[in-house]
C-alpha cells in the first residue's frame, strides 16, 4: 500500500507564504522604483560640429542645455585658500541685513564651523532670516551643540539626506554643493568646505588644502539663490518668497555668467552634458583642475578627440599629499591610454589639492563644486557657474599656470613604472569605479 501523504503543517505553509510574499513585494517594489524614477538623460554619443566657445551659437547651446540664461553685469572676486576664503565669508555674514542661505557638504571644527556658527547666530538674533542646509554625512564630525545653538537662535536648519533603511540611496546620494547667498545680492561658490583643514597650515606654513572659492555680485546671484532653493524646497517643503531672497537685480560688473546645477533626483546630467559641449567646442586649449579624476569612457573619449583636433589638454590632479590614496591609485590605473593620446597630466605636490576649475580656450570658465568624476556627474548634487569672458579666462589661466609650477608632470614612462602594490590598490578601487 502507498503510504498516505501527510498534509503540510501550518508552520511550513506560513513560511512558504512569507517567502512568496517577500519575493512578490520585492518584484513589485523593483518595478515601481525603476518605472517611477526619472528617466536618465545621459549623453552616450559625442556631439559633433560644436560651434566655438566665443560664438553666439555656443552661448545659445549653453542656455538651452544648462537651464539658465547668460546674464550680464556681474562682478567676480577669486578667493585663494582659507586665508582669503573664510575672512571674506565672515565679513559677508556680518554685513547681511535681510537673509542668509547656506548649503554646504562638510561642516565641522571650531576654527571654521565654530566661527561660522557664531556669526550666523549673531545675525539671526538681530532679525536676519537664516536658512542652513548641511549634508548629513558631511556634518557628522560637527559638535551637535552647534546645531542646537543655531536652532535656539531661530535659524532654520536641516541636515539633508539622513540615511535610513527605507531610503538606502541616501547613503550614496549627497549634496556636494557649496553655496552661500546673502540678501539675494552677494553669492559665494567654489570648492572649499567649512572644515578646519581648509583654514590650517602644515609644518612648513603652507595651507593644508589648495582650493578656490569665488564671490559674486550682480544678476547671476539670483541664479545662485535659485540653486539653493532647489534643495531647500526638498528639505523644508517650503517656498521662500519676497525681495528678502530675490531683490531686483542690479549690475555690479562686466562679466557674463550663468549657474548650472545637476542632481540625480531629476534624471538630469546637466554638468556632464555641458562639459561634453565645452570639450567639443574647444579649438585651442582645455585646462582642468580637479580633486578627483575618474571620468566615464565617453568623457575620456571627448578629451582624446580634442587632442586629435590639435587642442592642448592639461589636467592638474592631487599628488601624494592627498588622503584618498585608493581613489588616486584607481584613477592612475586608467591614465595609460590618455597619456598615449597626448593628454598632459600633472600632480600637485606641495599640499592637498581640492581645486575644481575648467578653462576652455581662455574664454569659457566653469567653477564651483564639480569634480571630474562619476560622483559629480551622476550621483551627487552639484552647482557651478559658467563665465564667458576672455579677461576672466586669462586670469584663471594665470592661476592654473601658477599651480602648474608646483606640479610634477606624469609621463607615460613614469606611469608604467609605478609599483605593483599601487597597481593592486588601484585594481581594488577600479572594482567600485562607478561610485568614484
Amino acid at each position: 500500500m502507498t503510504p498516505e501523504k501527510k498534509p503540510a503543517s501550518p508552520v511550513i505553509l506560513k513560511r512558504i507564504g512569507i517567502i512568496i510574499g517577500t519575493v512578490a513585494l520585492t518584484l513589485a517594489g523593483s518595478l515601481f522604483y525603476f518605472n517611477a524614477r526619472p528617466e536618465s538623460k545621459r549623453v552616450l554619443i559625442l556631439p559633433e560640429d560644436v560651434p566655438p566657445v566665443q560664438s553666439e551659437a555656443f552661448e545659445r547651446l549653453l542656455e538651452a542645455y544648462a537651464g539658465n540664461r547668460m546674464v550680464d553685469g556681474n562682478s567676480i572676486t577669486p578667493l585663494k585658500n582659507g586665508d582669503e576664503i573664510f575672512p571674506a565669508k565672515l565679513d559677508a555674514i556680518a554685513g547681511a541685513e535681510a537673509s542668509i542661505c547656506l548649503e554646504i557638504y562638510e561642516f565641522w571644527g571650531e576654527n571654521v564651523a565654530g566661527r561660522i556658527t557664531d556669526a550666523l547666530i549673531e545675525r539671526a538674533e538681530n532679525g536676519v532670516r537664516v536658512h542652513v542646509l548641511l549634508d548629513y554625512f558631511g556634518s557628522i564630525p560637527a559638535d551637535p551643540d552647534k546645531f542646537t545653538r543655531m536652532e535656539d537662535a531661530g535659524i532654520e536648519l536641516f541636515r539633508w539626506r539622513e540615511a535610513s533603511w527605507y531610503h538606502s540611496g541616501r547613503f550614496n546620494h549627497r549634496t556636494h554643493r557649496k553655496l552661500m547667498i546673502l540678501d539675494g545680492r552677494v553669492g559665494f561658490i567654489g570648492g572649499a568646505n567649512m572644515g578646519d583643514d581648509w583654514w590650517k597650515t602644515d609644518g612648513g606654513g603652507r595651507p593644508k588644502y589648495r582650493d578656490n572659492h569665488f564671490k559674486f555680485t550682480g544678476p547671476v546671484v539670483s541664479q545662485l539663490q535659485a540653486a539653493f532653493m532647489d534643495n531647500w524646497l526638498r528639505a523644508a517643503n517650503e517656498i521662500l518668497l519676497s525681495d528678502t531672497y530675490f531683490p531686483e537685480p542690479e549690475p555690479a560688473g562686466d562679466h557674463r555668467a550663468q549657474v548650472i546645477i545637476s542632481s540625480p533626483s531629476d534624471g538630469q546630467k546637466r554638468i556632464r552634458t555641458f562639459l561634453l559641449l565645452a570639450f567639443g567646442a574647444a579649438r585651442e586649449s582645455i585646462f582642468i583642475q580637479t580633486a578627483y579624476f575618474y571620468p566615464d569612457p565617453i568623457i575620456k573619449q571627448s578629451l582624446k578627440d580634442a587632442v586629435q583636433r590639435g587642442v592642448e589638454v592639461k589636467l592638474i590632479v592631487p599628488g601624494e599629499k592627498t588622503g584618498e590614496n585608493i581613489v588616486r591609485f584607481a584613477s592612475r590605473n586608467r591614465w595609460g591610454p590618455l597619456l598615449e593620446a597626448g593628454i598632459k597630466l600633472f600632480e600637485y605636490e606641495p599640499t592637498r589639492f581640492h581645486s575644481k576649475l575648467f578653462i576652455i580656450d581662455d574664454h569659457l570658465v566653469s567653477l564651483g563644486s564639480t569634480n571630474f568624476d562619476n560622483r559629480s556627474f551622476r550621483i551627487n548634487d552639484e552647482a557651478n557657474v559658467n563665465i564667458l569672458c576672455s579677461d576672466f579666462g586669462s586670469r584663471m589661466r594665470q592661476l592654473f599656470d601658477q599651480d602648474l609650477e608646483s606640479s610634477e608632470k606624469i609621463t607615460y614612462e613614469t606611469w608604467k613604472s609605478r609599483p605593483w602594490w599601487e597597481r593592486g590598490l588601484g585594481i581594488i578601487g577600479n572594482a567600485i569605479g562607478p561610485q568614484l
